[in-house]
């Protein structure tokens, strides 16, 4: 199971950092074929976001054949293979990475700063 996060501060939707979430998820191996996924209404309110945005993810991840929604018992993943390309990997942690150091900027950390707390983490 992955824990899902929200980030407001992205620019990018919340339906979309879902889909995001489960189609790496699956990719790296957190996810596997016939786990169960939360339902609609739990995540929604895990999240604190509308129902309507957890119901437009998982109705596009079905749509592309990714999830299996049955009726009565749950969502779950199915046995589609999903692999990213390098690009889309890199192209994500690029994002994530500037994000993160527009942050740390903000509030004065270098890049040396950075570099040495991951580095202990």
């Amino acid at each position: 199971m992955i824990n899902f996060k929200l980030d407001p501060k992205t620019g990018t939707p919340f339906y979309r950092q879902i889909i995001d979430q489960i189609t790496f998820g699956i990719a790296a191996g957190n996810l596997k074929t016939g786990e169960q996924l939360p339902t609609v209404r739990s995540l929604a309110v895990d999240l604190k976001v509308n129902l309507n945005t957890v119901a437009k993810a998982y109705k596009e991840l079905e749509i592309q054949r990714v999830l299996e929604t049955q009726q009565g018992t749950g969502t779950f993943i199915s046995e589609i293979k999903i692999q990213i390309s390098d690009k889309d990997k890199n192209n994500k942690l690029e994002e994530i990475c500037n994000e993160f150091t527009s942050i740390a900027f903000s509030y004065g950390f270098s890049i040396n700063d950075i570099i040495n707390q991951l580095k202990k983490s």
